[in-house]
C-alpha cells in the first residue's frame, strides 16, 4: 500500500476544482493510497480502517472474500473512509481516465460524509488515531487475558445494535445549547396540569387571561404569585433539575453491573466501550447507504460527462457506468436508486412540483405539462443531502411520477402447482407500495430498553417495543447468554411473538418469508400476537407467556 503517484494526485486535484464548481464542499487534505486486491480483501472486513482491533470474525470473512475473489475475480474501483481526512484507496492498475470518474464518485462521498446532518457526531472524532490506540489495548489484554478478550467482544458485539445513537447524536447537537425552561411555559405546562392539577375551565382561563395581558408577562404573574405564592420556589426547583437522559442496554450494563464492578473485571469495561463507540461511529453509514451511494454515483454522472477528458473513453464510461448504476427490475441497487431519486428530486424541483399549486392538480396531462421554470434543483438537492437519511429520503421523495418515469414495480413470488416452479409477478405499481417495499429494507434495529422498575433483585429486565416485526428467534438465546454474562446475573427479555390459530408461530424466518408458499395473501388477518418472557439463567433459557 502506497500514496499515488503525483500526476495521479494532480488528477485528484483537478476534479476537486470542478467539483467545488458544481456546490460541493469539503476538506482541502484527503489522502489516496494504491492497494491491490489483496489488500482490498484484507481490509474490507476491517471497513478499509488498517487500525481497527482484531476479531477473528474478520479472518474468517478475508478467507471467504479470497475464496470468492478466486471464483470470481473482479477489480474493485475504490473505497474511502470518513475519516479526517478523508482517505481512499484504489486499485493499482486503474487507466487515468477510469480514476476521473472515480476520484469524482470519491468526492461525493466525501461531501456527503461532512455534510450530512447524521454524520455530525463523527467530525471531531480522528477515528484512525482512535483506533490504533483501541487496537493497542485489545493487543495488550489479550496478552494478560487470553481468549477472554474475544469472548467479550463477540457478547458486545451481540447487542452493538442497541446503541443508543438517536440519543448521543441529539447530545452532540444540543451540548452548546441550553434551554432555559421560562416561566410561562413551567406555569401552564407543568404548575398548573401537574402540580395543582386545576379543572379543563380554570386552566382554559388562564390562557385567556394571559393573552389579554399586552404589555408584558410581569403583570400576569403578579397575579400568579399572589394565588399561589410558592410558585417562584418550585420554578427555581424545577430549574436546578438536571433532565439525565436514559442508557442505552451497553451503557446500562457499563454501569450498573454488579459482575463488572469487582475489581478483577474491570477491565472488560474498556473492552466493551471500544465495540459500543466503534458502532455509534459507523450508525451514520447504515443509515444513509442509499443516499450516499446515490449521491456518489449523481456526481461521478454528472461531472465526468462534462469533463474534457472523457474523450476518446465515452464507450468505457458507459459500460463501466451501466454495470454500477443498472436499475434491477427484482431486487434493490443502492447506487442505481440513490441516483435517480437524486435526478427525479433536482427535475421536479426545476419545474416547481414541490408546491401546493402541483399537488391539488388532478389531470395527469397538466402534470406532465406543469413547469414553473424554477431552477432551483441545484441547490435544492444539496439541502437534500444534507438534512434526510435513508428513511426520511425514501419516504418524501418516492412518489408516483418516480415509479411511472422509471417503470418500477413491487415483484411477487408464488408457486405455480401446474410447472412445479417458483415465478416473479408484478404485485403492485403503486408509490405507496414500492416505498414501503423499500423502507422494509433499511436497517431498523429493534427498540429494546432496560426496564428500570422491573430490574430487581439482580435481574436486568429487558423490553422489547414491538413495531410489528418480532426479533430473531434463532438469535435471542446465543445473545442472552452473552448479555448474562456481561451482566453477572439472571437476565428477562419481554417482546412479542405471534401466534396463529391458538398456536405460537415458532419458525418466524418462514412466517416473514414473502416467498413462502405456507404465507397466503390472507395471513396476517388471522395473526395475533402475544407478549412473551424469556428468562435466562445459568446460561439456560426458557419461555413462558405473559
Amino acid at each position: 500500500m502506497e500514496l499515488v503517484s503525483q500526476h495521479v494526485k494532480g488528477i485528484m486535484e483537478e476534479c476537486k476544482l470542478r467539483a467545488r464548481d458544481q456546490g460541493l464542499t469539503f476538506d482541502d487534505e484527503t489522502l489516496e493510497y494504491i492497494v491491490t486486491n489483496r489488500d482490498m480483501i484484507e481490509l474490507s472486513p476491517k471497513v478499509m480502517i488498517p487500525t481497527l482491533y482484531d476479531y477473528w470474525v474478520h479472518d474468517v470473512r478475508v478467507l471467504s472474500g479470497k475464496g470468492m475473489y478466486e471464483a470470481y475475480p473482479s477489480n474493485p474501483y475504490e473505497t474511502v473512509i470518513n475519516t479526517r481526512p478523508a482517505i481512499s484507496f484504489y486499485n493499482d492498475n486503474n487507466p487515468d481516465w477510469l480514476n476521473v470518474m472515480i476520484f469524482y464518485h470519491v468526492l461525493g462521498h466525501i461531501d456527503f460524509f461532512q455534510n450530512n446532518f447524521f454524520y455530525k457526531n463523527t467530525w471531531d472524532i480522528d477515528l484512525t488515531g482512535q483506533a490504533l490506540s483501541d487496537k493497542r489495548m485489545i493487543a495488550q489484554l489479550r496478552s494478560e487475558k487470553g481468549r477472554w478478550v474475544d469472548y467479550i467482544i463477540e457478547f458486545s458485539r451481540g447487542i452493538d445494535n442497541l446503541v443508543g445513537y438517536q440519543k448521543e447524536l441529539n447530545q452532540y447537537i444540543m451540548k452548546d445549547t441550553r434551554h432555559k425552561l421560562s416561566k410561562t411555559d413551567f406555569y401552564f405546562d407543568i404548575f398548573l396540569q401537574k402540580i395543582k392539577n386545576v379543572p379543563q375551565h380554570e386552566y382554559l382561563k388562564e390562557i385567556t387571561r394571559f393573552n389579554a395581558i399586552i404589555n408584558g408577562s410581569e403583570d400576569f404573574f403578579d397575579q400568579v404569585i399572589g394565588k399561589y405564592p410558592e410558585f417562584e420556589e418550585l420554578y427555581k426547583k424545577e430549574l436546578s433539575i438536571k433532565v439525565k437522559p436514559d442508557q442505552d442496554v451497553m451503557e446500562y450494563i457499563l454501569r450498573f453491573s454488579p459482575f463488572l464492578k469487582e475489581e478483577e473485571n474491570t477491565w472488560i469495561k474498556s473492552v466493551i466501550q471500544i465495540v459500543r463507540n466503534t458502532s455509534l461511529y459507523f450508525q451514520p453509514q447504515i443509515r444513509t447507504k442509499i443516499m450516499n451511494e446515490g449521491w456518489a454515483s449523481y456526481w461521478h454522472e454528472y461531472l465526468f460527462m462534462r469533463d474534457d477528458r472523457i474523450c476518446g473513453h465515452e464507450i468505457d464510461f458507459a459500460k463501466v457506468n451501466a454495470a454500477v448504476t443498472s436499475m434491477p427490475k427484482v431486487g434493490l441497487n443502492p447506487y442505481a436508486l440513490g441516483l435517480r431519486l437524486f435526478q427525479h428530486i433536482k427535475n421536479m424541483e426545476d419545474k416547481g412540483c414541490y408546491s401546493f399549486d402541483y399537488m391539488f392538480l388532478n389531470d395527469e396531462v397538466g402534470k406532465k405539462k406543469y413547469n414553473q421554470d424554477k431552477n432551483s434543483g441545484a441547490q435544492f438537492v444539496l439541502k437534500v443531502r444534507e438534512n434526510f437519511n435513508d428513511f426520511t429520503f425514501i419516504n418524501t421523495f418516492i412518489d408516483q411520477e418516480f415509479i411511472a418515469e422509471h417503470d418500477l414495480f413491487v415483484a411477487g413470488k408464488r408457486f405455480n402447482n401446474s410447472r412445479m416452479t417458483w415465478e416473479f409477478y408484478i404485485k403492485s405499481k403503486k408509490a405507496e407500495d414500492y416505498k414501503e417495499m423499500i423502507i422494509d429494507t433499511l436497517y431498523h434495529p429493534p427498540e429494546i430498553f432496560v426496564d428500570k422498575a422491573s430490574s430487581k433483585k439482580g435481574i436486568l429486565y429487558l423490553n422489547h417495543k414491538f413495531e410489528n416485526k418480532p426479533l430473531k428467534m434463532d438469535f435471542i438465546e446465543n445473545t442472552m447468554v452473552g448479555i448474562e454474562y456481561l451482566w453477572g446475573g439472571p437476565v428477562h427479555l419481554e417482546t412479542s411473538e405471534p401466534v396463529v390459530s391458538g398456536k405460537t408461530e415458532t419458525n418466524h424466518a418462514s412466517f416473514w418469508d414473502p416467498a413462502s408458499h405456507k404465507n397466503g395473501e390472507k395471513r396476517s388477518e388471522n395473526i395475533k400476537w402475544k407478549r412473551m418472557l424469556y428468562v435466562m439463567e445459568n446460561r439456560k433459557v426458557h419461555k413462558r407467556e405473559l
